[in-house]
């Protein structure tokens, strides 16, 4: 019904996943037999974006409105707010009132909104490390400092635990008053479960420690994993928490910037809503509303048959590895199109793993050091979200150099 299989050819559009330079020069020899796209494509698998198309709700509507040809200053309407309240109801069983909606143009200046409205300079955000890369950035450019609890790996389930007595010891930090949250978890492909939410909110509200939990990747859950949005888990959750969401990652139109803050506490609201004002962050362009309501009202089939492709990627990853790269360590990947990847047994650094992949085969990830210069170390982060025969002409040149 959707052809994730098309290959879309990105380059020449202003698109950073494809027109960007690498860090690192290039020194790749194709084979002989040339691959997906020309012989000596660089296939990008670092940043968060997908190579699929929208889905055809999303660009009928914004066509529809390019059509128009006026784009001016933009009013969000009642159907936006129906939108949003409707899908996370229908989808995630997550009661939202208007009133707590605050929309903003993205999650990450989202992010800094929270952190300048609910912290003051010099105080502690707790973060799950590795985490994503802005975190970092938002938290020091808003005057505070980032106290990581490091994520313990468990050979057991393959995947990420909490070391909750380090939690809380932070959280007891009276410097610590916000708990900025991953869920589902970037880079390690987390998704949490309702016993460890709770867990999280008990002890944050022990301590007086408000959360701000990031939900962009909430729709990008793989088979036998559920997403639940942290302030659906409770009244307490809810009353102690601050949602940043958006379609983009999930419908991949990030580029029409629009994202909401979403917080029961009106105290908050008010301190919120102030930041993004005084950060001019309270416009959105004419396509954003436009696609959001077309993702949420009319894409919910595509959403799912997105998801089915990323496992089915995701596999085929796992399969290629376990015959050919037996020096990698895929962990699970309960959610997020972005595997990670231990690369210890290679006997290179992060960095050094990644531009050899680059040098060599002209493939670009991310060294896990992005997410924690000694929490992601022995790490690289991958990105599957293209159509399979990109995903494994890179795979195959990776396996041809070891």
């Amino acid at each position: 019904m959707f052809d994730f299989d098309e290959i879309v050819d990105r380059r020449g559009t202003g698109c950073v996943k494809w027109d960007e330079q690498p860090p690192t020069q290039s020194t790749y020899s194709p084979p002989s037999q040339g691959g997906v796209g020309g012989e000596s494509l660089l296939i990008p698998l670092w940043v968060a974006d997908m190579d699929f198309k929208a889905a055809p709700a999303i660009q009928e509507a914004v066509r529809k409105r390019a059509e128009h040809g006026v784009f001016g200053y933009t009013v969000v309407e009642d159907d936006y707010y129906e939108a949003v309240i409707s899908w996370f109801q229908r989808r995630h069983q997550w009661t939202i009132r208007r009133e707590e909606i605050l929309y903003t143009t993205g999650v990450v200046p989202a992010m800094s909104v929270a952190i300048k409205a609910l912290t003051m300079p010099g105080e502690k955000v707790l973060i799950l490390s590795p985490d994503y890369n802005c975190f970092f950035s938002s938290i020091r450019n808003n005057g505070c400092e980032v106290s990581e609890c490091v994520l313990r790996f468990s050979r057991n389930s393959n995947t990420f635990q909490i070391d909750w007595q380090d939690f809380e010891s932070r959280c007891a930090d009276e410097k610590c008053t916000v708990f900025l949250l991953c869920n589902p978890h970037n880079p390690t492909g987390r998704v949490w479960t309702r016993e460890e939410l709770e867990h999280m909110n008990a002890i944050c509200m022990r301590h007086q420690v408000k959360v701000v939990s990031d939900e962009i990747h909430c729709e990008l859950i793989m088979p036998g994993h559920r997403f639940l949005p942290f302030a659906a888990v409770s009244e307490a959750c809810r009353q102690n928490s601050v949602i940043l969401n958006s379609p983009s990652k999930s419908f991949n139109i990030a580029g029409l910037q629009t994202a909401n803050i979403i917080c029961a506490q009106p105290e908050w609201r008010r301190r919120l809503d102030r930041a993004i004002n005084i950060n001019e962050l309270c416009d959105l362009n004419p396509f954003g509303p436009v696609a959001l309501k077309a993702a949420y009202n009319e894409s919910e089939d595509w959403i799912d048959a997105l998801c089915e492709y990323l496992w089915a990627n995701y596999t085929a990853l796992c399969d290629f590895a376990t015959k050919h790269l037996p020096q990698w360590s895929i962990c699970s990947l309960e959610g997020t199109y972005l595997p990670w990847v231990d690369i210890t047994r290679t006997g290179m650094t992060s960095q050094q793993y990644a531009d050899h992949l680059l040098r060599e085969a002209n493939v670009w990830v991310n060294p896990g050091t992005m997410y924690g210069p000694q929490s992601g170390e022995g790490y690289i982060r991958l990105n599957i979200a293209c159509p399979r025969a990109l995903l494994t002409e890179a795979l195959e040149r990776i396996g041809r150099i070891k």
